[in-house]
């Protein structure tokens, strides 16, 4: 089913999609959570670390909050997340994706947005080493779209696992991909093409046979570098096929279990595709909102707690 029209108006100026994304991105600062970092090893010998933060209370209820392209557990969005939840009875499990956590991984390999075998390990880790009853989901951008491919591609979702909000998430790679090809987002592009290639220049002494200088000189888009890196490193044949397995529209219709997606109409990122309004009025499990106004993980709340921050403790708190 469609949710019911959005709610959120922010003031004049965070209207602008781009204004709000770059200020939420760069500017917005939060204080008072307090994260204990755990290592988890995989069953591959990579690592990946799990920031975690508590309820002030003794709780069963967990939030499980992944970052989006290029980003971490310190990120504002994701400690904002957090930091509502624990005040709020949830303890968090703040995730940072392979190579994200300020140290580089083991293996060529990294991590990208169909990589739910690492979001396996990590829940069957979570569920294995600590006493949750409910589990809930939340992902950001890539973040976002390695969730909802998670629920809806067949996997065996714990009964534990009792819902899932995606915030700005690219449903469609490809159509997110064009419109990061376009003018209007060469700096965000130019951005996010820079800390990858630096990641790649990390891991070129450990991969000198695999990471070419001829190869990253070739990288002049996003395109290019999953087309250089990304494919090659995790068994696609180029960037399209890594888009067209790993979006997660196509697996929408399979998710049985409370979703939540808000897509903000402005945000630059998205194409047409990443609006999934047909698979939303089909499923009744899934719901979609797509505000007028937020640019991409841009939303605005009163007293630093974000539109975005307070929907999905709400659809946590009151759907089940």
């Amino acid at each position: 089913m469609q949710t019911a029209p959005t709610a959120y108006l922010p003031p004049f100026l965070l209207r602008s999609g781009h204004l709000s994304t770059i200020y939420f991105g760069l500017f917005r600062k939060v204080n008072g959570i307090v994260q204990k970092r755990e290592r988890m090893e995989l069953s591959d010998g990579d690592f990946i670390d799990l920031d975690w933060s508590s309820s002030s209370t003794p709780t069963s209820k967990l939030a499980i909050i992944l970052h989006g392209l290029e980003g971490n557990a310190q990120r504002p969005y994701i400690t904002g997340s957090a930091k509502l939840f624990n005040q709020n009875g949830f303890d968090a499990c703040s995730v940072n994706l392979r190579g994200c956590s300020g140290e580089p991984n083991r293996l060529y390999r990294s991590y990208h947005s169909g990589a739910t075998e690492d979001l396996i390990e990590i829940i069957e880790h979570v569920l294995q080493t600590k006493n949750y009853s409910q589990v809930y989901l939340k992902g950001f951008s890539l973040g976002g779209n390695l969730i909802l491919k998670y629920l809806g591609e067949g996997n065996t979702v714990p009964q534990q696992i009792k819902g899932a909000v995606a915030i700005s998430a690219p449903c469609s790679l490809s159509s997110s991909c064009e419109q990061l090809l376009s003018p209007k987002n060469i700096l965000y592009a130019r951005r996010f093409k820079k800390h990858l290639i630096g990641k790649l220049r990390e891991k070129q002494p450990l991969f000198p046979d695999l990471i070419l200088d001829s190869d990253i000189s070739k990288i002049r888009t996003l395109k290019d570098f999953d087309d250089v890196y990304t494919s090659r490193a995790h068994g696609f044949k180029d960037a399209m096929d890594y888009y067209h397995k790993c979006s997660s529209l196509q697996f929408l219709p399979n998710i049985n279990l409370p979703t939540l997606i808000i897509n903000a109409k402005n945000d630059s990122f998205l194409g047409p595709e990443c609006y999934p309004f047909q698979e939303a009025a089909n499923n009744p499990h899934l719901h979609l909102e797509v505000p007028q106004y937020g640019g991409h993980v841009g939303f605005w709340g009163k007293n630093n707690i974000t539109y975005t921050e307070k929907r999905a403790l709400d659809f946590f708190c009151s759907s089940f």
